[in-house]
């Protein structure tokens, strides 16, 4: 479907964007992530990530209501893909391996099936 492949290249370059903005200003991204308290409002890490999430929330909320999901979910996924992709780039930024493409694609591949494969009344299955 034309659909899918253009939110998965739109995933594909975020993540891309996100990891080559790490790689190429690693010194800035380390003063923006160390100098950025959680509950901070402005001008931070923190603040950068929630106007990211809000634009994600704004794309997943459309392809919601076209798959017939709860669009009220939108701001809980696109607050998990843009921290999963955020604090992966913190770890990426110590290791640097592997490389920036792989890292990216394997993020996409968790992000990707995942989503794909949702479920639309999810419950835990708990072991006991």
């Amino acid at each position: 479907m034309v659909v899918d492949r253009e939110m998965r290249s739109l995933l594909e370059q975020a993540a891309l964007a996100l990891l080559g903005y790490i790689q190429d200003s690693s010194d800035g991204f380390r003063i923006l992530v160390r100098d950025s308290p959680v509950a901070s409002e402005g001008g931070t890490f923190s603040s950068l990530l929630g106007e990211i999430a809000r634009r994600v929330e704004h794309i997943l909320g459309r392809e919601f209501a076209a798959r017939d999901y709860d669009t009220e979910l939108a701001a809980l996924f696109s607050q998990s893909l843009v921290g999963m992709v955020a604090l992966t780039g913190q770890w990426w930024l110590e290791v640097r391996s592997p490389g920036k493409d792989e890292v990216a694609a394997h993020l996409v591949n968790l992000a990707w099936n995942g989503l794909s494969h949702l479920e639309h009344e999810p419950l835990l299955r708990r072991v006991r």
